[in-house]
This record gives structure tokens, C-alpha cells and sequence, in this order.
């Protein structure tokens, strides 16, 4: 009785479901070797150094080119999950007992990647430990905060930018465990699971409709996976890129245009307008 009930419980559905998806293969991001491969197109050499020792923000990467950047992990993840889905489509109502667990274990095993990728170009510290197969509970916990900034949850990107706000005042390389396990962040975690527990329910309803007729099923399973993962990854992208632990070093204006602390040129029209990757502080 006691197992069946919290196999129904939302909450630990979902639990399950990302603990799986991260052991998937090819699930894990190494940090060092995706930033310097992502970033090399785009930087010196300087700069991707200094980037993978400390991070993108640190090196001053501009924003725009860490958008560029980010934009193309989207596509290339969201193109992958879609075509797998789309395959997982193909054989129909018969094999639906398999490919529906399987379909949706890859598409949360896609949203794993696609979130560390993210948080990785806008300055987030390595969520996964390299010693540990399983997830810790707070890398468990600050997933299921990005996950709910993909479903568009309020409370989601709220919590996401406190945990960001403590990393930035605290100069910190990992995670506040404290905060994410026992803290007030903690309930918000646990509700937000719980709802992401029964949008999965829902969505693994959907792609058992989709995926019904054969080959026609193929083409609706991809066409919905695309639909709804693109926009997912956007959302959490945007959020990620507008905090202030993404905003790249030295990059502030005071009183005047100052870029990386020199002076700007006497020339007016050569002064770059404040923008994204800018702040603009007033002389006191």
C-alpha cells in the first residue's frame, strides 16, 4: 500500500523521472569541455581560459555573443529530441507500451542537457559531480527550479534568481546546499516537483495519443516534441541571461560610457550605447 502510494504521488514521480533521465548515456555536460568547444568559435583564447577557470561572466564575454552561442545548443538539442521522438513515433499503437516511458525518459534526458548548457554560458557552477553517479539533493533541487522557469512557473524563476543573488554575493563556486535542501527555497522546490509531476502525467498522455497511428504518429510525436521544447528552452535561457550572475565583468558605466575600466574615446559617435552586458551607475 505504502509503495503504490507514493508511486501516485506527483511529487516523487517526478523524483524518479529526473534521477533516471540524469543516468541516461550522453545525458551529463562536461563544463570545461562544452564551454571551450562553444566558446572557441567566438573567443580568444584568453577569454575561453579564464572562462573555464573561473567563468563566462568573469571573463567578460559579452552577452549577445554568449546569446549567439546559447541559441545554438537550443537548435541543436531541440533538432536531436525531435528526431528521436519523431523515431519513437514510427512503429504505432503496438509499441506504444514501450517507446512512451522510453520517448518521454529522453525528452527529460534533453531538457537535463539543454539546462546545463544554459547555465553553464550564463556563469552557473558544475552541477554534476564527476564521483557521484546520483544526483545530490541540491543539483536534484535546482534542476527541478530550472525545469519549472522552462514550464513557466513564477515561483520558479523566483527562487532561481535568490539562488543565483546568494551565489553573486558570496562569490561561490557550487551550489548553496543549505538553502536548496533545508531552507526557505526548500517547500518551493517540493511544490514545484509535485506540479511538474502531474505536467508529465500530462504530456506522457499526449505523446500516447500522438504516437497511436503509425507513421502518421511519427510526425505529430516529433512535431509536438519540437512545439514544446524550443519555447522551454527559450524561457529558461531568457531568465538565466537577465540575472545579475550572467552579467559579464567590468562591463560599468559611471557617469560616463566605461567599458572593462578604461576610458572612453573623446570621439562621442564611437561611444557604444548602454545596452545588454552594460549597467549604468550614477556618480555620487
Amino acid at each position: 500500500m505504502v509503495t503504490g502510494q507514493v508511486s501516485e504521488n506527483p511529487e516523487s514521480r517526478f523524483s524518479a523521472l529526473l534521477v533516471g533521465a540524469a543516468r541516461l548515456p550522453g545525458v551529463r555536460i562536461d563544463r570545461e569541455a562544452y564551454l571551450r568547444t562553444a566558446l572557441a568559435r567566438h573567443c580568444s583564447e584568453d577569454d575561453v581560459r579564464r572562462a573555464l577557470e573561473e567563468t563566462p561572466a568573469a571573463a567578460g564575454i559579452p552577452l549577445d555573443v554568449l546569446d549567439r552561442v546559447a541559441n545554438e545548443s537550443i537548435r541543436y538539442e531541440t533538432a536531436k529530441v525531435s528526431a528521436l521522438s519523431a523515431a519513437a513515433g514510427i512503429p504505432g499503437f503496438i509499441a506504444l507500451p514501450a517507446t512512451v516511458p522510453a520517448d518521454l525518459a529522453q525528452y527529460v534526458g534533453h531538457m537535463l542537457r539543454v539546462a546545463q548548457k544554459l547555465a553553464y554560458l550564463y556563469s552557473w557552477p558544475d552541477l554534476f559531480s564527476v564521483d557521484n553517479e546520483d544526483l545530490d539533493d541540491a543539483t536534484k533541487s535546482v534542476l527541478t527550479l530550472f525545469f519549472g522557469v522552462m514550464l513557466g512557473t513564477q515561483s520558479a524563476n523566483a527562487a532561481v534568481g535568490k539562488v543565483a543573488e546568494a551565489m553573486s554575493q558570496q562569490a561561490a563556486k557550487k551550489l548553496p546546499q543549505k538553502a536548496l535542501t533545508q531552507g526557505v527555497l526548500y517547500p518551493v522546490v517540493k511544490k514545484i516537483a509535485g506540479y511538474l509531476g502531474v505536467e508529465m502525467t500530462k504530456q506522457t498522455f499526449a505523446k500516447s495519443v500522438s504516437k497511436a497511428i503509425p507513421l502518421v504518429g511519427a510526425a505529430v510525436s516529433g512535431g509536438l516534441t519540437f512545439a514544446t521544447f524550443r519555447p522551454m528552452s527559450r524561457r529558461l535561457k531568457a531568465h538565466l541571461a537577465g540575472l545579475h550572475l550572467a552579467e559579464p565583468a567590468g562591463q560599468v558605466i559611471v557617469g560616463e560610457v566605461v567599458r572593462d575600466g578604461q576610458s572612453p574615446a573623446v570621439d562621442q559617435a564611437k561611444i557604444p550605447q548602454p545596452g545588454r552586458g552594460w549597467r549604468v551607475v550614477r556618480r555620487r
